[in-house]
């Protein structure tokens, strides 16, 4: 803070159409090249006016009189800075204007601003926004708290304070204190540079304090089920009703590519005749609110075909019994144990089930699949759908075929 250029210079401000007259007095802070002007709420002849000394010139009273003003409001911009450079607060020139203005801009309070944006994504939920992205951004809101209480003893922080001081001791305390690991910790860094940038965006701050904090996740390999898993869980004879429904929505989930959200709410309207005459289901992801077209599998027609009379179907009006989301994860955990499968099966791993083992290896082109999945980015699709070694070793042989056919390899 004590590095940074620091000017400061009062002047005459013509105002549109002047002719003649005195001119209004004001004050240009800068700071780091950025400048800030007020008015001095004073006015001077510009014939009494001395450019070089900024004051009015002449032993007059009334020059006397606004000379003082003029040092005393020098004074007053010093000692802003000073007691700014005392509560290692940002210096900027917006913010020692707000301190001599007493404006409310100085006090905005980070986590005052991290609850008012909170609370209108709430109400945007189902229109612009999903419950799941507002749960994100209030367990950030709660963090961002937790460290605040932790590194400064205070229940709120103003935002002038931010600085990458801040946010490195965040990204530590994330890592040691709630142990998260280095994805996770980008996801909340992610959401709380968000709350900045909109802090950037009102004005409240110059810049944002977190631009040079370099984020970078680490690739994560996502699981899916092979082809004998998947038969595994599906030819499994399974006596207890609960288990057995979650079972089959899992199975859905694998042969439609659905997430959770998506499978719960899956009505008979979102199910009608495609292009090609056959059953698809036309539907808009619940998290992107993107249009996903699926056309159903024989496996996922008889799937539904054995609970088109469930009564809980017919009481919600869906086409599967979905558990909560707590529940159904529950479940899953039991029901890869008595298969016997030593995997995470979550509505996420049936998900990349459909991307690679049911699509992408049996042909089905990355464009299609991501179509059908709701993904707006290609890239987003090559998260989900890996190529297998048996994928590349089918298709290698494929090339092998046509090259001895055209003689190439032969020759």
């Amino acid at each position: 803070m004590l590095d940074k250029s620091f000017g400061l210079h009062f002047y005459l401000k013509k105002p549109k159409n002047y002719e003649k007259g005195a001119i209004p007095i004001y004050l240009r802070i800068t700071v780091d090249g950025i400048p800030k002007e007020l008015s001095t709420k004073r006015v001077c002849d510009p014939g009494r006016w001395n450019s070089a000394a900024e004051r009015a010139a002449g032993t007059r009273e009334d020059s006397r009189a606004l000379n003082t003003y003029l040092d005393t409001l020098q004074a007053k911009v010093y000692e802003a800075k000073r007691i700014m450079i005392e509560a290692n607060q940002l210096i900027t020139a917006s913010s020692i204007k707000d301190h001599l203005l007493g404006s409310d801009q100085r006090n905005k309070m980070l986590i005052k601003i991290f609850e008012n944006y909170n609370d209108n994504i709430k109400k945007l939920i189902g229109i612009d926004y999903s419950e799941a992205t507002w749960t994100k951004y209030d367990r950030t809101k709660r963090f961002t708290k937790l460290f605040i209480e932790w590194k400064y003893k205070e229940k709120d922080l103003p935002i002038q304070c931010l600085n990458m001081e801040f946010v490195n001791d965040l990204e530590l305390w994330l890592k040691t204190e709630r142990k998260c690991g280095q994805n996770t910790t980008v996801k909340y860094i992610s959401i709380l540079k968000m709350i900045v940038l909109f802090c950037v965006n009102n004005n409240w701050l110059d810049k944002d304090p977190f631009a040079r904090f370099k984020m970078s996740k680490e690739e994560v390999i996502p699981e899916f089920l092979t082809k004998e898993e998947i038969q595994t869980i599906s030819s499994k004879e399974i006596k207890i009703d609960r288990l057995r429904q979650v079972r089959d929505v899992f199975l859905f989930c694998c042969f439609t590519g659905l997430a959770y959200v998506d499978i719960k709410k899956l009505n008979a309207s979102e199910v009608s005749i495609g292009i090609d005459h056959e059953l698809w289901i036309f539907t808009r992801r619940g998290k992107t609110d993107t249009p996903s077209r699926i056309p159903l599998l024989p496996a996922s027609k008889k799937i539904l075909d054995v609970y088109k009379d469930h009564p809980q179907c017919v009481n919600s009006r869906r086409l599967l019994p979905v558990l909560s989301n707590q529940k159904y994860n529950s479940y899953l955990k039991e029901l890869a144990d008595i298969c016997g499968i030593f995997k995470n099966l979550t509505t996420h791993t049936a998900r990349h089930t459909f991307a690679t083992t049911v699509t992408l290896s049996n042909g089905v082109p990355i464009e299609t699949v991501s179509k059908m999945l709701g993904h707006k980015k290609l890239q987003t699709t090559q998260h989900y759908a890996r190529v297998l070694d048996i994928k590349v070793s089918e298709d290698m042989q494929n090339l092998k075929n046509k090259l001895y056919k055209s003689s190439i390899l032969t020759n």
